[in-house]
């Protein structure tokens, strides 16, 4: 670098050179005068984060809102516009006006939505912006998110912001649903449709979201204007939603009972259709409702194929075993899992304390729910809130698993793992008693043919057996070895494991601080205290912060 001592006063204030800015202030500069670029003093210590230099030249008289450059914006606008949130902060400490409007007619949060820089717009919402304030142009922040950002985030963070869906512009008078479709923007659209945006409203020509999205030619945006009109229709009629609810369920009931009364012997193109008949209804449910169903068939065999095999001792063990599985998975499903809840005023405070400490970042602000994270608390995008101690999103239970339904979960998976091996184990005697079966004779094919000639529906449940209790052995395993030997959930670990693998160097999952050791991470784990033997050691996780704002990995993928 050159030396500084010979620099005008323009370029002192861009590398942030304190003393030689001084120099020339204290020779008579005017730090009120503006450059040949009609830029002040000011503005370039704002664009360049020279927080000293701003509160020098604040001090000597600068204007904290004079505008200047080709936008004609202000010192605020410019660090906007650069993303740099501690300048944010201190030019509103000074007095720095957010509803001044630049020369594009965009005021300060508009321009935090539109550069995406969600941290500085959660402050200024913090401090009192209005979230449906509209810039010169009469467009509120949410019309420019869902017309000028493709994807989810602007939208999704202003609707948690209980930003209004049904404002319209003064010029189009166009809602931010019309605005999301003559972009094309799929993501906005959808996060307005969620939020309950009009598809039959007009603006000043008449035309509603549906019309514009003929207007662009977007398939896409028809099928799903069209699909949220239809549903809605639906669910307008009493009578409809009642014949809605029903129609499917009684459609596949008839049309399950046509296949298996097929006069056809083929069991396999018997299957294929009752595949295809059934799949599609529960595709955005699959998992977890193939798993309740499961559950039910399992215990319908169990009792019609195996009550009068097994011995009453036997009997009572299954009994025990099939309510202890039901039991732990209403639980598991009913209880909350570690949900982080805040009122709107705790929010904003926790922003504004956040923001002024310095330590406004994903890993300590979710801004999504807007809320402080405790320590090892994860966004779940599947329940759309931050859950303490998340461990990960059940496909089977449908529900987040953290820390309050954690060990419900193992106790279910440890549960579901018996309720199997009783249902092989009934199998295979039910097969020697009453089917002919000859394995060195017949071969595998045809003992298979066999199987499915002795009791066809019996070979279906001992497949559907053999599945769900594969899977559940495998996560059991998997969530004791983190339980017991790491101390770690499953976010942590796969956090941890990719951040040795983007570090290219050992890490050793053990060494954390979370690992007590086996025995004391079982005991504080499960809360065991055998007649107080054991002392559990009692957390709740939902009240955990770090002191003084440290990450306790030390990475920004780790939570």
């Amino acid at each position: 670098m050159d030396d500084s001592s010979s620099w005008d006063i323009v370029k002192a204030s861009q590398f942030g050179i304190l003393e030689r800015c001084k120099e020339l202030v204290e020779a008579g500069y005017d730090v009120r005068q503006p450059d040949k670029e009609n830029v002040t003093l000011l503005h370039w210590a704002a664009i360049n984060n020279r927080l000293e230099l701003v509160k020098y030249y604040i001090s000597k008289g600068a204007i904290v809102d004079q505008l200047g450059g080709d936008l004609n914006s202000t010192p605020l606008h410019w660090a906007i516009r650069q993303g740099h949130l501690p300048m944010v902060i201190q030019l509103m400490r000074y007095g720095a006006d957010p509803s001044v409007a630049d020369g594009e007619g965009y005021r300060a949060l508009h321009l935090a939505i539109l550069f995406q820089h969600m941290a500085i717009a959660a402050y200024l919402i913090a401090k009192g912006q209005e979230v449906d304030g509209p810039d010169c142009n009469g467009q509120t922040p949410l019309m420019l998110a869902a017309q000028k950002i493709i994807g989810p985030e602007p939208t999704n963070f202003l609707i948690k912001n209980n930003a209004s869906v049904s404002a319209v512009d003064k010029v189009n008078r166009n809602t931010p649903l019309h605005c999301a479709v003559l972009a094309g923007n799929v993501d906005a659209a959808h996060i307005l449709l969620e939020a309950g945006a009009s598809v039959e409203a007009e603006n000043i020509n008449g035309h509603t979201p549906i019309d514009l999205a003929h207007q662009v030619h977007s398939p896409l945006l028809m099928h799903m204007l069209n699909q949220v009109k239809r549903e809605r229709l639906r669910s307008n009629s009493r009578c409809l939603r009642v014949v809605n609810r029903y129609r499917v369920r009684l459609s596949q009931i008839t049309r399950v009972g046509a296949i298996v009364d097929m006069n056809s012997e083929s069991w396999l193109l018997k299957g294929i259709l009752l595949a295809c008949v059934i799949g599609p209804d529960f595709q955005s449910n699959l998992q977890a409702s193939s798993l309740m169903a499961s559950i039910f068939w399992i215990f319908s065999e169990g009792v019609c194929f195996f009550s009068s095999f097994f011995f009453s001792f036997l009997q009572v063990l299954f009994t025990l075993n099939a309510t202890a599985l039901l039991y732990y998975y209403l639980r598991t499903c009913r209880t909350d899992p570690g949900f982080i809840r805040a009122t709107e005023e705790e929010k904003k405070m926790n922003v504004l304390v956040l923001a002024e400490a310095g330590c406004l970042d994903p890993r300590i602000l979710c801004t999504s729910c807007m809320i402080k994270k405790p320590m090892r608390a994860n966004h779940c995008f599947s329940c759309d809130a931050c859950v303490a101690k998340q461990d990960h999103h059940s496909i089977w239970t449908n529900s987040c698993i953290g820390a309050r339904n954690h060990h419900y979960f193992i106790l279910f998976l440890f549960s579901l793992v018996l309720t199997g091996a009783w249902m092989l184990y009934g199998c295979v005697m039910y097969w020697s008693a009453h089917c002919m079966l000859r394995y060195e004779e017949q071969g595998l094919w045809g003992t298979f043919s066999g199987l499915v000639g002795c009791s066809p529906w019996l070979l279906c449940i001992f497949i559907l057996v053999v599945y769900h209790t594969s899977w559940s052995t495998l996560t059991l395993l998997l969530q004791l070895y983190q339980i017991a030997f790491l101390g770690l959930t499953t976010v942590e670990r796969t956090n941890l494991t990719h951040r040795q693998r983007k570090l290219r160097q050992p890490v050793s999952l053990r060494q954390n601080p979370f690992n007590l050791g086996v025995v004391r991470n079982l005991v504080s784990f499960f809360q065991l205290r055998c007649c107080g033997l054991f002392k559990p050691v009692i957390i709740d996780w939902t009240q955990q912060f770090q002191p003084g704002h440290q990450h306790v990995f030390g990475h920004t993928d780790m939570v």
